[in-house]
């Protein structure tokens, strides 16, 4: 069978069983009496093993099996939660994301997952792995069903998911089937042949169970016996003989399995009334289904750039209705505008996703990193199902994290300082995310030490950002923002945990290209709090035109505090540069033309607009020829060759079919 066609979908699942693994097992340590968690996490690894096997990656299926065994003990009552099998199941868990990963990369699955096999089988067993030096034998199968004739339900040795899908099984008129193959004693090629056996009924049913397990089949690790269950809707004896189109097959013996009766079955059997009116209860009740489907991100992508040279073209057809002047066309150019703004918000919304897909990945992380610091540390997620462009998204994780860790290393005080400074000796870090206008807002706030000042001040005046005379008339906003230099870093020495020895200028950098901005608040004593404001996307966005000389320029709404004429405002000179005072603040006075090298730049009585930008904390107050007008733009990327320009974060087409540069206001300041 061709698998190649289902490796996408067998990608996108496993990422979510695997995710869901995480969560659901986190939540089984803090609670380790949930059985209904247990079952929950045992569904996920049956899944995920079911559909590896089926995919032909083997030792993924070998390793969820083994995690399988370990969960069925538990939710038995045979063994229960410890330490050591969180810590097993977590490492499980990150060697089957290692095989996804080089799934992905076009790679196998093969990996030395020999020691965690061994831990698994030892807690399987023991319920740890403490003091015990008891040695496995990785030959022997964990999970082995009786090889003589089943004479009842308990031989087949079978959990209770596989024994529900016998039973799905029979309501589907199908039927389930042990299956006995015994080869010859002169058989040479004992895993060759068990191989043939399958393949001899592929396509006539499902193989469910196999004793022992596939791995130890095609390595020929068993006698000359081996069973399996199989679900088919043919007969016996058309199995039987399918199977003996194979040569060096001595014996097959074949057992019908009836389903067994569930404690529900039995209770629902004893009261056939209270049955009826169960059904009638649940009839009058359906169960709503959202009808979803997967599209591929590319398609999105392509369907958003036809979307985007729409844009361009309304905008021109909007200025022919102007020109033109006729009333017809000006009333169907504006239903146009609203069916594309409709339009445009349907697209937008369906490249949108929660981040919560990145928010998932940190309760991990911050319990291995709580036991590596030796911290107890309460991570508190809110809003995780905010929405935003899934190119943020992609983009998002790497700086997250480095926030994260810098608050679990720098932020949070070890258990017995923080009970000496009268503080709970377990830290809180909360990770919020919601929607401000037509941005998204992240915060990552925390109750440890907060920042120094002090210390801030002294580092970068070792590193030359500032002189000691600045730094008394520095604001604490603009003191926090100095750990944003490139190279900063407060740290005696350098660690894994949280900076490595990079400052915190690369996660400010790696914000600002998907057009966000970072800042900090902290109190010390008491705690810090990050900012991150991001755009809701990066393909369209608002943005005010200017015309400075003969070009036009596009400024992001979202960078621009307010809008003045020259004449309103009063200029004065501080140091031989021109400043305003804006809400009691001295704001410097920019002449973009100078900047960007306009022609006639000279010509002062030009200069008739003022637009008055925030970034990073600080006011600017730019001087522009004319303001004309704010519009929807699509951002176009200036390419390899003008990646580097500084000043210019992209270009758009306006309606006349010009190309306007859009400024980074950021990189200008």
């Amino acid at each position: 069978m061709d698998t190649n066609q289902y490796l996408v979908l067998f990608i996108d699942e496993g990422r979510e069983h695997l995710q869901n693994l995480n969560d659901k097992m986190l939540v089984l340590e803090n609670d380790p009496n949930d059985l209904s968690v247990v079952n929950e996490i045992f569904r996920s690894a049956h899944t995920l093993k079911g559909m590896s096997a089926s995919m032909g990656f083997e030792d993924m299926a070998n390793l969820t099996h083994k995690m399988e065994n370990v969960l069925d003990a538990l939710r038995h009552k045979q063994i229960e939660v410890t330490s050591d099998m969180m810590d097993a199941l977590f490492e499980s868990i990150d060697h089957l994301e290692a095989m996804l990963d080089q799934i992905i990369q076009g790679q196998s699955d093969k990996r030395d997952v020999s020691d965690i096999v061994k831990k698994l089988q030892v807690i399987e067993k023991n319920g740890t792995i403490s003091n015990s030096d008891e040695p496995i034998n990785l030959s022997q199968s964990t999970n082995v069903a009786a090889i003589s004739k089943p004479k009842n339900n308990e031989q087949y040795d079978l959990n209770d998911t596989e024994w529900a899908m016998i039973s799905q099984a029979k309501d589907a008129e199908l039927s389930a089937y042990f299956i006995k193959v015994n080869l010859t004693e002169d058989c040479m090629l004992k895993a060759a042949r068990a191989v043939m056996v399958f393949q001899a009924i592929e396509g006539r049913g499902d193989v469910i169970k196999t004793t022992p397990d596939t791995e130890k089949i095609e390595q020929a690790e068993f006698d000359l016996i081996f069973t399996f269950i199989f679900i088919t809707g043919e007969s016996p004896d058309k199995i039987k003989r399918d199977i003996l189109t194979v040569s060096e097959i001595d014996k097959v013996e074949i057992d019908e399995i009836t389903p067994r009766k569930t404690e529900d079955n039995i209770k629902t059997s004893d009261h056939p009334t209270e049955k009826k009116e169960l059904d009638k209860s649940k009839s009058t009740a359906p169960v709503q289904v959202n009808k979803t489907i997967r599209v591929n991100l590319d398609r999105l992508d392509h369907l958003l750039n036809l979307f985007e040279e729409l844009i361009i073209d309304r905008g021109r057809l909007e200025q022919i209705s102007n020109e033109v002047g006729d009333q017809h066309l000006k009333s169907q150019v504006e239903k146009i505008h609203r069916v594309s703004n409709q339009l445009q918000e349907t697209i937008l919304n369906l490249r949108m996703v929660p981040v919560e897909t990145v928010f998932n990945r940190f309760p991990r992380m911050v319990r291995n990193l709580s036991k590596d610091l030796n911290k107890k540390i309460e991570l508190v997620i809110t809003g995780a199902d905010t929405e935003v462009d899934r190119s943020i998204v992609d983009e998002l994780g790497d700086p997250l994290v480095h926030l994260l860790r810098n608050s679990l290393d720098h932020g949070i005080e070890l258990p017995e300082v923080r009970l000496k400074n009268g503080k709970n000796e377990t830290g809180t870090v909360q990770l919020r995310a919601f929607h401000s206008g037509n941005h998204v807002i992240i915060e990552i706030e925390d109750d440890g030490a907060g920042i120094d000042r002090q210390k801030i001040i002294a580092k970068a005046i070792e590193n030359g950002l500032i002189t000691s005379e600045q730094s008394s008339k520095l604001s604490d906003q603009e003191v926090f923002h100095l750990m944003f230099a490139s190279g900063f870093s407060t740290a005696e020495k350098i660690s894994d945990i949280s900076g490595r020895g990079v400052g915190l200028d690369v996660v400010e950098s790696n914000i600002r290209k998907i057009g966000g901005t970072v800042s900090v608040e902290s109190t010390l004593g008491k705690g810090s709090r990050f900012t991150v404001k991001l755009p809701l996307t990066l393909s369209i966005i608002n943005a005010m035109l200017i015309k400075l000389g003969e070009e036009t320029y596009a400024v992001p709404i979202s960078s621009i505090v307010e809008t003045m004429l020259l004449r309103q405002i009063e200029l004065k000179t501080v140091n031989k540069k021109d400043v305003l005072i804006y809400r009691d603040t001295v704001v410097p006075f920019v002449d973009l033309r100078h900047i960007l090298q306009v022609p006639n730049s000279d010509c002062v009585s030009s200069k008739q607009a003022v637009m008055i930008v925030k970034q990073s904390n600080h006011y600017l107050a730019f001087a522009v020829d004319e303001l004309l007008g704010h519009q929807e733009i699509v951002i176009k990327s200036l390419g390899n060759y003008l990646k580097s320009v500084k000043g210019i974060s992209g270009a758009t087409i306006l309606g006349d079919g010009r190309v306007a540069l859009i400024l980074d206001c950021e990189a200008i300041a």
